[in-house]
This record gives structure tokens, C-alpha cells and sequence, in this order.
């Protein structure tokens, strides 16, 4: 059951809904202090998944006493039309931009299925899938000899957001990004390989608040020496100092999203 003074969000497609629910949340986080309760309903690809989808929204509002709120990308107009036209605030990505991008353009669109996650492209899926897989391959500096392929390297210390950074250059811009965790043994030396700095021109440097890092670190293991905040502020400060004397780019996990220090990330090379 909905809670008193929230309202229902639905993210709706024929396929994956990842362009549905990310344009919705867009949206969504202009209002700011609102409870919305979202419902991911995707690959909603025949009539009859449509009007059982249909009748849920009808039922729900009628329990609710307002309509849901419903983002849609469904490249099937017959199935478009009744989602259109049930009980619901419908907003779909191609009705409202489609037809002054076909005037623009002097165009015809295809409203294929799954075009934009490469489904029908696979050239540009398998692409992604292989700068999946080198971003896994070449996580906390497992493959130092193979930052040569990298189109960015991430380094900082343990727990700084580096891994979920690559992941998402690496899904969403098609980018072979690898990382180095900063080690007890570069923090005695002073300095990190010479492996990472043949490439400083590709290196980002992150860092993050050492209360933040503290409280990551604690949940991933609990009431170690690893979690303290005395450590995370000697680490934190420490890696700065390397930072700065190497002249990388910094960039800052504890005020950014990951999906921001992407953003950023590739802003600064392309």
C-alpha cells in the first residue's frame, strides 16, 4: 500500500526501461522534498501485458484516489495508445520529442525496439560488452600492464567510489577505464608505480571526506584498524599529498555522484 502523501511513479517499456526510468528520475528530482513510490514494470511488449499494466493502473487509482504518474518509452503504438489512454498521467519519451525531431531532421522513424541499448546494433553492443569486461579485468590494479589500453585510470585510496566510476564509464560511454587502489606499500614509499605514472595524462585522481570513507570502510569490515577515522585521515591526507605532487587531476567522491564524476571524467578528455 502507497503511503498517505505519496504518489505512484511507474517507469513502463517494451524493453529494458533504463531510458524510461532514467528520464523519470531526471524529472522527478526537480520536486524536491516529494515522496514518490516508483514500480519498474519493463518488456511490456504485448497487448496483453498492456492492458493487465492497464488495469493496474486503474485499480490503483481508484485505491489511491489519484491517477499514477506513468514515463513511458514504447515503441509499439498500439500498445502506446492503450497505456495513452488508460487511467493514468502518461508522459512517453517519443510522443512528446518524435515529431519535431522528424520535422528537424526531414527523417522517418523507425520506433524499433531496444535500438538505443544496441539490441539491433551488435557491433556497438559487443563493443560494450568488451569495455565491460576490461573494467572488471583491470580493477584495483590487477593489470598494471595493461594501462596502456585504458582510456582512463582512476586512483585513490581503498573504498573511494573507483570501481563503480569505471563500471559506469564503461556501460554508459563505452569507455576502458581501469584503477589502482593506493597500497600500504605505495604509502611507505611515498610515491605510486611507475606502471600508473607512465600515464598521468589519463589518470583522475579521487578522493573523498576521511568521516565518509570511515563509515564505507566500517560496513565493509566492521571494527578494523581498516574503518578507523584516524586511518582514513592519514590515508586520505597522505594520498592528497601524492596527488598534488604529481600534478593529476582531482576530482571529489564525497560531493559527486558517480554518475557526475563520470560525466566529469569525460568532459576533461573528450
Amino acid at each position: 500500500m502507497t503511503d498517505a502523501g505519496s504518489r505512484s511513479v511507474y517507469f513502463v517499456s517494451e524493453s529494458t526501461g533504463i531510458t524510461a526510468e532514467a528520464y523519470g528520475h531526471s524529472l522527478l528530482s526537480q520536486f524536491g522534498d516529494a515522496r514518490f513510490i516508483t514500480r519498474y514494470t519493463p518488456f511490456i511488449n504485448t497487448r496483453e501485458k498492456a492492458q493487465a499494466l492497464a488495469n493496474e493502473f486503474a485499480h490503483r487509482a481508484e485505491a489511491e484516489g489519484r491517477k499514477p504518474i506513468v514515463f513511458a518509452t514504447m515503441a509499439d503504438e498500439e500498445i502506446n495508445a492503450l497505456l495513452k489512454h488508460s487511467d493514468c498521467h502518461y508522459f512517453e519519451l517519443f510522443d512528446r520529442f518524435m515529431p519535431d525531431l522528424i520535422e528537424a531532421t526531414g527523417l522517418q522513424a523507425t520506433r524499433k525496439s531496444g535500438v538505443s541499448h544496441g539490441l539491433l546494433n551488435p557491433d556497438n553492443y559487443e563493443a560494450r560488452i568488451e569495455t565491460i569486461n576490461y573494467a572488471l579485468n583491470n580493477d584495483d590494479g590487477m593489470r598494471l600492464n595493461k594501462f596502456d589500453q585504458a582510456d582512463v585510470i582512476l586512483v585513490g585510496v581503498s573504498r573511494s567510489g573507483k570501481t563503480p566510476t569505471c563500471l559506469y564509464l564503461a556501460l554508459h560511454f563505452g569507455m576502458r577505464a581501469a584503477n589502482y587502489p593506493i597500497t600500504e606499500e605505495d604509502f611507505e614509499k611515498g610515491e605510486l608505480p611507475e606502471e600508473l605514472l607512465k600515464h598521468t595524462g589519463k589518470v583522475f585522481a579521487l578522493t573523498i571526506d576521511p568521516e565518509r570513507l570511515a563509515a564505507i570502510r566500517e560496513l565493509r569490515r566492521p571494527n578494523s584498524d581498516y574503518a578507523t577515522l584516524r586511518r582514513c585521515y592519514k590515508e586520505v591526507q597522505m594520498a592528497e599529498d601524492m596527488f598534488h605532487r604529481y600534478g593529476m587531476t582531482v576530482l571529489d567522491a564525497t560531493t559527486h555522484s558517480i554518475e557526475e564524476l563520470a560525466s566529469l571524467i569525460k568532459k576533461s578528455l573528450y
